[in-house]
C-alpha cells in the first residue's frame, strides 16, 4: 500500500485562529466568548461597600438589692425611718427642698470632689441619715479612715442602703433604700483591717450626721 502525498493550500487566517484555539491548553480566554472578556466600563467595576457601626446590645441592669443581702431579701424591708421606697416625690418637688448641689449629687448621681466632703475627716458618735430624706444610713462606729477623700463605712444599717450594678458592669452604686438618693459606691476586697472588707465611699453632702446625744436610744 502506498500513499499519495497531497498539498494543502494555505490555511486562511480565520482558519489558522480556530485550529490554534481548538490545540491549545483550556484557558479562561479560551472558555469564555470573547465578549465577556471585553473591558467594562469604570463605573460597572466600582464595588461600593456601606459600612455602619454596630453597637453591642445594652447590658441588662440587675435590680437593685439590699446591701449585705442575698437576692432572696430584695423584697421590701422595715427598718427605722420608713419602708424601702417609702419616699417618692417627682423631680420638682426633689428640686424645691435640695439645694442645687444636694440635687445634682443626690437625684443626678452625681461626685463630689475628693477631700472638699464635710465628713471626711469626722468622727463624732452618732448617726449619718439621708441627706434627701432622713432614714437612717450609718452608724459612726462603722466609719473608718480609708484615705480615699470621702467618707468610708464598712457597712449600712441594716436594709437601709440598696446596692445596683452600674450598667457598665464596672462598680456597683448605693442609693438610700427609702428615696433612692445616690450616695456614691461600694468597693469589696481591698484589704482594709474591717469586719466586712468593704468600703462604702459616699459623699458628704448626701449624708446628714446627727450626734449621739440628739439621736432617740433605739
Amino acid at each position: 500500500m502506498g500513499f499519495e502525498a497531497v498539498k494543502l493550500s494555505s490555511l486562511s487566517s480565520s482558519t489558522k485562529s480556530i485550529l490554534s484555539r481548538a490545540t491549545a491548553k483550556p484557558s479562561l480566554s479560551n472558555l469564555l466568548p470573547l465578549s465577556s472578556l471585553a473591558p467594562r466600563s469604570s463605573h460597572l467595576n466600582r464595588t461600593h461597600f456601606a459600612f455602619r457601626s454596630i453597637k453591642p446590645p445594652p447590658r441588662p441592669v440587675a435590680p437593685a438589692a439590699p446591701c449585705g443581702f442575698g437576692p432572696l431579701s430584695r423584697s421590701k424591708r422595715s427598718f427605722r425611718g420608713g419602708v424601702v421606697g417609702s419616699v417618692r416625690k417627682s423631680e420638682e418637688e426633689w428640686q424645691a427642698v435640695l439645694s442645687p448641689e444636694q440635687f445634682r449629687i443626690l437625684r443626678r448621681k452625681g461626685t463630689e470632689y475628693p477631700g472638699t466632703g464635710e465628713y471626711d475627716k469626722f468622727f463624732e458618735e452618732g448617726v449619718y441619715n439621708c441627706a434627701g430624706c432622713g432614714t437612717p444610713l450609718y452608724r459612726s462606729t462603722t466609719k473608718f479612715n480609708s484615705s480615699c477623700g470621702w467618707p468610708a463605712f464598712y457597712e449600712g444599717l441594716p436594709g437601709a442602703i440598696n446596692c445596683t450594678p452600674d450598667p457598665d458592669g464596672m462598680r456597683t452604686e448605693i442609693t438610700c433604700a427609702a428615696c433612692g438618693g445616690h450616695l456614691g459606691h461600694v468597693f469589696k476586697g481591698e484589704g482594709f483591717p474591717t469586719p466586712t472588707d468593704e468600703r462604702h465611699c459616699v459623699n458628704s453632702i448626701s449624708l446628714k450626721f446627727v450626734r449621739a446625744n440628739s439621736y432617740p436610744s433605739q
